[in-house]
């Protein structure tokens, strides 16, 4: 369930990436519109919830690394 929500906020943030590039190049630097700024801004707050997301599942366990430099080690037997 947590990865889904991943999931869309990291749609959400494309969605809010295309929108600002729109405004930008609709609005040519309109001193009386600011949806471009206002795009940055729910990009800006849809990325720290992503991390706080991200965060949050990595202390509670639900998210974890699988790279194999992270695998624990194996010890050969001791010969006594």
């Amino acid at each position: 369930m947590l990865k889904f929500f991943i999931v869309v906020l990291m749609l959400a943030l494309l969605l809010s990436l295309v929108s600002g590039f729109y405004f930008l190049m609709t609005d040519q630097g309109d001193k009386n519109k600011r949806r471009t700024l206002h795009s940055l801004g729910v990009r800006v707050s849809l990325a720290v919830c992503l991390m706080l997301l991200i965060i949050y599942g990595v202390a509670t366990g639900q998210l974890s690394s699988q790279a194999p430099w992270e695998a624990p080690v194996k010890t050969a037997p001791s010969r006594e």
